[in-house]
């Protein structure tokens, strides 16, 4: 028998509750209140992430032209990322299932696999990176997530297509990342599926996941949030979008 995943895809969302919806998966599946879960989502206006242990003084010198974005901490680790034409998703699944049996690194693969046939079928010649030879480890401190470097990176010749993130708990693993659909900003120089008329939001969400699931021998299962879900990730909101959290570092 196959294990169920359910499959949401949200509406464009801001920062603090793309985010705090994440974090209410996590706590929720780590629980045992919420099954496996692919959630697929947008972002309602261009929005930068950090990662966790980003320091808020790069966001500040990256704005110092007046370039003002909204931001949000995200409680992954990893270089910034300015969300705008993109799919996100977040993968939420709980210690002990055999998608991560063999190390939650191994959820990397998976996924960006995954990814990888889809855009193949797109037309587009994508590939993981492979190995990161010396002069691509001085990347690895810039301010933009899609300028630094890794081995599972899904790319497009030498341009980062997809990139993911984890947090891990005693409970569970939220990965999250990143496909962009149209290269918009020139300050994150990225492959993107437009290059070739690709798929958009819908197709190409419902590809990954369809994809994603038969190659791990899941059945995909569309469900809504359940309010319980949904009230947690409320509760989260408000430390999402305070200067206390964005500033933390």
């Amino acid at each position: 028998m196959t294990d169920p995943l359910r499959l949401l895809i949200d509406p464009p969302l801001d920062g603090p509750t793309n985010m705090a919806r994440d974090e209410a998966l996590l706590e929720g599946v780590g629980a045992g209140s919420s099954p496996l879960t692919l959630r697929c989502y947008r972002w309602c206006e261009p929005t930068i992430s950090l990662g966790y242990f980003q320091p808020y003084a790069e966001f500040e010198a990256f704005c110092r032209d007046d370039r003002r974005l909204p931001v949000v901490r995200r409680t992954t680790g990893g270089g910034a990322i300015l969300h705008d034409r993109e799919l996100t998703y977040s993968l939420i699944v709980p210690v002990g299932h055999r998608l991560i049996a063999g190390g939650a690194t191994g959820l990397y693969c998976r996924m960006h696999d995954a990814i990888v046939e889809v855009v193949r079928s797109l037309g587009l010649p994508a590939g993981r990176r492979g190995e990161v030879v010396e002069g691509d480890r001085e990347r690895g401190e810039a301010f933009f997530c899609f300028a630094r470097r890794h081995s599972l990176d899904v790319v497009v010749g030498q341009l980062k297509l997809a990139g993911s993130a984890q947090r891990r708990t005693s409970q569970a693993v939220l990965q999250h990342g990143s496909v962009i659909l149209q290269a918009a900003h020139e300050a994150q120089p990225s492959a993107a599926l437009a290059e070739t008329g690709g798929a958009g939001f819908e197709e190409l969400a419902r590809g990954v996941s369809d994809r994603f699931a038969r190659d791990n021998d899941l059945s995909l299962a569309p469900e809504p949030w359940r309010p319980e879900e949904l009230e947690r990730a409320k509760a989260h909101e408000s430390r999402y979008n305070s200067a206390a959290w964005t500033r933390r570092c």
